[in-house]
């Protein structure tokens, strides 16, 4: 199979790269750009598999959807060791095969949230000013997933609502963006989990994100939640494109 993939250099601050299929590649007219980014720091240790089976059912879903060919999706996993794993960059979610996330998540090591959050903002809005500039209509969501406050980056919370703020800007580019941030295993019954809450909070306020959740216990039954509020935020989002805002963003209790 040929390679549809281009590199491309992040602009701005930072030593950012993203991948993404070549505007050459594309058949639909519109597009949602969907940013899935995903903690391996050592904390979640434990549940590494649970997590992939997560990140398998949300692209299986999206693949199912009304919307399927009209979704490109771009997956990274962070930690201070492996910096920013891009498992794939912007493709059509009908192209993905789901066995990419297989043993990838190896959980090490200090958390760069502000890092991989930046980057996969950034990524969106160069690559949806690329598609805007050839007349695509585009609209973006981001759903960033973390069991733990920032301590390993060089952006800051700053940096990343600039980067939102640039993209609310130029709506000719992204028609909307949505962002979210989602804690897990800070349901405190190790202590630290409450804090983790708070400062994940404060970073959802600092960035401008969009929404915060507080998913509580990483188990099976919270993450299989998750997956499909993820899903149908990603539909509602798709559904959403041409409206001239975002999607409505239900809340969700865990």
């Amino acid at each position: 199979m040929v390679d549809t993939m281009q590199s491309v250099d992040l602009l701005g601050a930072g030593n950012f790269k993203f991948s993404a299929i070549g505007l050459d590649e594309l058949e639909a007219s519109e597009y949602t750009l969907v940013g899935i980014v995903v903690d391996i720091t050592g904390s979640v240790g434990g549940y590494e598999t649970m997590l992939q089976k997560m990140i398998e059912e949300i692209v299986g879903a999206c693949k199912m959807s009304a919307r399927s060919e009209n979704l490109l999706v771009r997956v990274t996993l962070f930690n201070s060791q492996t910096d920013i794993l891009e498992i794939h960059g912007f493709k059509p979610v009908n192209d993905i095969d789901l066995s990419e996330y297989s043993g990838k998540l190896v959980p090490d090591a200090a958390t760069n949230l502000f890092d991989a959050t930046y980057d996969m903002i950034g990524s969106i809005e160069q690559y949806g000013k690329s598609l805007a500039d050839q007349e695509y209509s585009v609209n973006a969501a981001v759903y960033v997933i973390t069991d733990g406050d920032d301590n390993s980056s060089t952006m800051t919370a700053t940096n990343v609502k600039d980067r939102i703020h640039s993209i609310k800007r130029a709506e000719e580019s992204i028609e909307s963006l949505i962002s979210v941030l989602i804690g897990i295993g800070t349901d405190g019954n190790h202590g630290w989990g409450s804090r983790v809450s708070q400062l994940l909070k404060e970073f959802k306020d600092d960035a401008d994100l969009t929404q915060y959740i507080d998913a509580g216990n990483a188990n099976a039954k919270t993450l299989a939640k998750l997956g499909n509020f993820i899903s149908q935020s990603i539909s509602s989002q798709s559904h959403s494109l041409g409206t001239g805002g975002p999607s409505a963003q239900a809340s969700m209790k865990f």
